[in-house]
């Protein structure tokens, strides 16, 4: 029988490879004591990007996290999936009632794409330079780029492009090993597991909806666009509290993790 991880007091790393539909499995870590707290890496990331951070959260909290479908240690697809299946999985798999969603970019979509879904699930959203379904994106030459890399399938541009525009505090600032590691093995992976990520939700459009308490932060050196759309979710998002954190870019949790844990832990319940 599974531990029921809702109640504090359950201790000790562990490491699970949890099935999901399509024969596919996720690779997941559960650390610490305390309410439960899912961390959601970005695109093109894999939990790792949480490693500087884990370790604080953990004195406080159930911290689990997880490599989203086929990246990391996480199989490939080979049917379409859903991102809000496979984080209602993991909850299921380690016996969660109800748990605070951290997510970042990406991550921080599906976090609010899975609160509209299951809101009774949901006790906090933290929102660190996230994204959002519906959301429509500007056209600037970067931008361009990097869809078309995408769409053509080519890796090595695709990973050129996701540190040029999203690591702009580059290779001097702390972090970059890791960054550079994360977004170079990835890279051909998450183009095989976005072409299977259903998608067509739209959380933008139902915003007020959302009723868990959130924190909306961003770094003041991440691509301009995360900054409008973290305005808004602030603006939206009913009692949404907002904070920009200096000297970040895009990975806020390997650039600033000090920083970032704070703010964390205070919002955190």
């Amino acid at each position: 029988m599974k531990p029921n991880l809702d109640t504090p007091g359950l201790g000790g790393p562990r490491e699970a490879s949890i099935p999901v539909p399509g024969d596919a499995r996720l690779w997941a870590e559960r650390v610490g004591t305390g309410s439960p707290v899912v961390l959601l890496h970005g695109a093109g990331m894999d939990s790792r990007l949480w490693d500087r951070i884990v370790p604080e959260l953990a004195r406080y909290h159930n911290v689990i996290r997880y490599d989203a479908r086929g990246l990391g240690r996480s199989t490939p697809p080979n049917q379409p999936f859903s991102d809000v299946d496979d984080l209602r999985a993991v909850l299921d798999y380690f016996g969660l009632r109800r748990a605070a969603l951290v997510g970042l970019s990406m991550g921080g979509e599906s976090a609010l794409d899975f609160a509209l879904t299951y809101p009774e699930k949901v006790t906090a959203l933290a929102l660190v330079g996230a994204s959002v379904s519906g959301h429509r994106w500007p056209q600037d030459p970067d931008l361009s780029a990097y869809a078309t890399a995408r769409r053509e399938r080519d890796a090595s541009a695709l990973a050129e492009l996701e540190l040029s525009i999203w690591a702009g505090l580059g290779p001097t600032a702390p972090g970059w090993e890791l960054i550079d590691a994360m977004v170079t093995q990835n890279a051909a992976r998450r183009i095989v597991s976005e072409q299977q990520c259903a998608t067509g939700q739209n959380a933008e459009a139902h915003l007020a909806e959302i009723a868990a308490p959130t924190l909306v932060l961003h770094g003041d050196r991440d691509h301009p666009e995360i900054g409008v759309i973290a305005r808004l979710l602030a603006a939206r998002i009913p009692g949404a509290h907002a904070e920009i954190i200096p000297n970040a870019d895009h990975y806020l949790p390997l650039r600033t993790p000090e920083a970032l844990t704070e703010v964390l832990l205070a919002h955190l319940p």
